[in-house]
């Protein structure tokens, strides 16, 4: 289960599996990418409206990790999503994956892009997007 937006930040816990370990017994770094989805959907989740539909969705325009330390098994993490920039079509979401004991594995954000499935053209941020959005804008 995930923690509600706090302050500035949403932040959820993220149960590492075994499969998520490369041969040098730390998370390959293609799993962080899965986290911050994880992170992500469960955040649009909390939303009161839908934040997708048949007809709109969101797509990652840019993904970027900064690697601070590995993270070896076994771990508690949890990452941290908040808002570092809010535009028309797209929010910057930034990113945290930390221990439970405040050590920062990496960093980075991820900008989504609204778009209509059908033409695949950015459209305005859904209403409740928006709102949840800037609930965790960083000052």
């Amino acid at each position: 289960m995930s923690d509600r937006a706090a302050g500035h930040v949403f932040r959820i816990p993220i149960a590492l599996r075994w499969s998520d370990l490369d041969a040098f017994n730390h998370v390959n770094n293609a799993r962080y990418l899965t986290f911050l989805e994880q992170a992500r959907i469960e955040w649009f989740d909390t939303l009161d409206a839908p934040w997708m539909t048949d007809e709109v969705a969101p797509v990652v325009a840019t993904a970027t990790i900064n690697f601070k330390r590995p993270i070896e098994y076994p771990a508690s993490i949890a990452v941290e999503l908040f808002t570092e920039r809010l535009g028309n079509t797209s929010v910057t979401i930034g990113h945290r994956i930390l221990a439970d004991d405040g050590t920062l594995h990496a960093e980075g954000h991820v900008v989504a892009v609204w778009v209509a499935r059908a033409s695949g053209r950015p459209i305005p941020l859904p209403d409740a997007v928006r709102k949840a959005s800037e609930l965790l804008l960083q000052a």
